[in-house]
């Protein structure tokens, strides 16, 4: 099953992306109950993407969750780790991908290994940047791939025909900060004089991951554990008509700890033609976090740019 089957008549898939950052356990529980309750979402994806440390704190709400968003009329995704170096990683991975009951979201290729054909998405960690990738992974019985958000509309073009002629789904995410690189090393842990080993989990003092800032005092990435993402918000909502046209199914918002429910109201709105992208944008400035917007990398230029003029007030 791909996760555009639940809209095959034609309706744009909205999904909610795995959680980046490290939340406590109950404030994560009670998102997700908001958000079977209460999100225009159809497929929410659940699953520690960047650090395996972080995996069991949440381990005993996942099936709680996973119902709630299923009464809620949501399908469940479980997501993998996006980097396995460790024996701890690969039994994070093994215990995700090896699950045959569960619809899986490969982020590294060792979950490739314990999906052992079975149906299966693929996430915007994989770097599906041309077709032969993606007929590869849809050989490999791939049904759904998230594309690379780095990925130019040019590109998206291309593999947006590639997947009509696989009979793959594409997604692509169209909000929130965006995922650019993975290290061995915690920039968290170390920007707070530990190492991470010892790093008592400093992240979960940062919901949408720390700021880091150049020499000269202006903002220009984000630092969540291991993972480095962008300083902005991207904001497709202007590019939704167009990436459709291109044969993408599925749109995803990237969890940040502003309304979501509201965020994703108005991406549905817009999708649905009910509301301008000019309208929404107004609107979506004010559901926090305070952060800028960016669609550089959609337009091939850098990718903290926005291309609307006058930028969106905060």
């Amino acid at each position: 099953m791909g996760t555009a089957d639940n809209v095959a008549d034609g309706r744009a898939g909205l999904t909610l992306g795995p959680l980046l950052f490290h939340w406590p356990a109950e404030t994560r529980r009670d998102f997700y109950f908001r958000i079977a309750d209460e999100a225009a979402v159809d497929t929410v994806y659940l699953g520690e993407v960047v650090c395996s440390k972080r995996a069991p704190y949440f381990e005993a709400h996942v099936a709680e969750v996973a119902d709630r968003l299923q009464a809620g009329g949501k399908r469940v995704v479980y997501s993998t780790l996006a980097e396995v170096m460790s024996r701890l990683d690969l039994q994070v991975a093994e215990s995700v991908a090896g699950a045959g009951e569960v619809f899986v979201e490969a982020n590294d290729a060792s979950a490739l290994w314990f999906l052992d054909g079975r149906p299966h998405a693929i996430g915007p960690f994989v770097n599906t940047y041309n077709e032969d990738t993606l007929a590869f992974l849809a050989g490999n019985n791939a049904t759904h791939v998230t594309l690379p958000p780095e990925l130019p509309k040019a590109s998206v073009a291309v593999l947006g025909q590639a997947a009509r002629d696989l009979g793959v789904t594409l997604e692509v995410q169209v909000y929130g900060r965006v995922p650019l690189a993975l290290s061995a090393r915690c920039y968290h842990a170390r920007a707070h004089g530990r190492i991470k080993d010892t790093c008592r989990f400093v992240c979960e003092e940062d919901p949408d991951g720390i700021d880091l800032k150049t020499l000269d005092g202006r903002s220009f990435l984000a630092v969540n554990g291991i993972q480095t993402l962008s300083h902005p918000c991207l904001n497709l909502l202007h590019e939704l008509d167009g990436l459709r046209g291109m044969g993408i199914a599925a749109f995803r918002l990237s969890p940040h700890s502003g309304d979501m429910v509201e965020v994703a109201r108005l991406f549905r709105a817009v999708l649905d033609g009910a509301m301008t992208p000019q309208e929404a944008t107004r609107r979506l400035a004010r559901t926090g976090p305070d952060l800028p917007f960016a669609d550089g990398f959609y337009h091939g230029a850098e990718g903290y740019s926005w291309s609307r003029e006058p930028e969106p007030a905060l």
